[in-house]
């Protein structure tokens, strides 16, 4: 590969980078606002099926750039990225916290004490997060790589939607169980939060697939990469 090309993907692993981030950071910020959606009228032990957090919506965009980055960068760069997304979700629990202690003035539009209830609890999201985003996210990415291997590049959909599915139900039973141990959410809705998260991740990494291959077909058009090549970055 020549230099201009190493460059030109060295600047798209970045914006995946920073994609993958935000969406982490995000969901950590917005997750304490609830929404519906019922496409069936079903209720699982008894609440309605996908009453769920808006923090969900860009949680599952964080497991499609990993392992976009898992099959055209590599296990290592796909690792690196969730452990900057660790950092970034400290330095900005570190922000929450500097800002909910430093006193409103009087003519503030948001008070302290509205600051605090929308935020109060971002502390403990942020930790329950990384606890469980951490280990979903290895776990995913050494999954997804165990299939590559298995299949030697082929069949993009097993590994996609197997590592996903499996990390992502490691994922919502350890944040709901958290949130649930922690006093945020209460124990009545544990089992309706599992099954509602878990089916919408589902849901979500089976319509990713198509995006999956279609980011991949770019990145191997662009580089002209073979089945099961990887970019070696500088």
């Amino acid at each position: 590969m020549t230099l201009k090309n190493k460059l030109a993907a060295q600047r798209i692993y970045i914006l995946l980078g920073g994609l993958f981030i935000t969406s982490l950071v995000v969901s950590n910020l917005i997750f304490q606002k609830f929404f519906y959606w019922y496409p069936f009228n079903i209720e699982v032990f008894g609440s309605k099926l996908f009453e769920i957090s808006v923090g969900i919506l860009p949680y599952p965009i964080t497991f499609l750039i990993t392992d976009l980055i898992s099959e055209i960068y590599g296990k290592k760069r796909a690792n690196d990225v969730v452990v900057v997304g660790i950092f970034a979700s400290l330095f900005s629990l570190l922000i929450i916290y500097t800002a909910a202690n430093v006193p409103a003035t009087s003519w503030s539009y948001i008070n302290d004490s509205l600051f605090r209830k929308v935020f109060g609890n971002s502390a403990i999201a942020v930790f329950a997060s990384m606890l469980t985003y951490l280990f979903a996210q290895f776990v995913d990415i050494q999954i997804y790589h165990f299939w590559k291997r298995l299949t030697k590049g082929k069949h993009l959909w097993l590994r996609n939607n197997f590592s996903t599915w499996f990390s992502q139900f490691v994922d919502t039973f350890t944040i709901v169980f958290l949130l649930c141990a922690f006093g945020i959410i209460d124990w009545a809705n544990f089992k309706g939060l599992l099954v509602s998260g878990f089916l919408f991740k589902v849901f979500v990494a089976i319509l990713d697939t198509p995006l999956l291959y279609l980011g991949v077909y770019l990145f191997k058009k662009r580089f002209n990469l073979k089945v099961n090549e990887e970019i070696d970055l500088l």
